[in-house]
């Protein structure tokens, strides 16, 4: 029996720039549906900013309608502000499936590089080289799209012990 395909939504959350992925899985095979990012302009008010990027997000889930979704957790950087704004941003970026009824799974940055290239330390070039590899159809435009797709690519192959995991917490 054939199974359907489960459409995946990878979100690399920023302030300045929300990537997005959208990858179909069925059993092993990834392929690859659409990608592209969500741009603020800096001198805009942070509730403006994140109003953009929440509407942005709701666009590609109203046209993509994904089942699944993740999202890249926040690293902490030196700059307490900034560590904070992008805080906000990720909160908007799992806020979005969320209205729309879908669970978000969080992965950590390693934890994408391991899964994608091999390695937790990997560089953003790696990263695109699997890519090319792994979604030889996928052409992101930006950084932001290639680490969306590449969140979307670790969900697909931790999905079933993450959704264990919630099932365990829920009891």
């Amino acid at each position: 029996m054939a199974s359907t395909p489960i459409r995946i939504l990878g979100i690399d959350p920023g302030l300045r720039r929300t990537g997005w992925g959208i990858i179909d899985i069925e059993g092993n095979r990834l392929m690859f549906v659409g990608c592209g990012s969500v741009e603020t302009r800096e001198g805009m008010a942070l509730a403006e900013r994140l109003l953009l990027i929440h509407q942005g997000l709701a666009r590609v889930l109203g046209d993509f309608r994904p089942e699944e979704a993740a999202v890249e957790q926040t690293f902490v950087n030196k700059d307490g502000v900034a560590t904070l704004k992008l805080g906000q941003a990720r909160g908007v970026a799992m806020l979005a499936p969320a209205v729309f009824g879908i669970s978000v799974a969080e992965y950590a940055p390693n934890q994408v590089k391991k899964t994608v290239v091999g390695a937790g330390h990997a560089d953003k070039n790696q990263i695109q080289v699997m890519l090319k590899i792994l979604l030889p159809k996928a052409d992101p435009k930006t950084p932001d799209a290639a680490d969306a797709l590449a969140i979307a690519i670790t969900h697909a192959h931790h999905r079933q012990s993450t959704a264990l995991k919630l099932k365990v917490a829920g009891a």
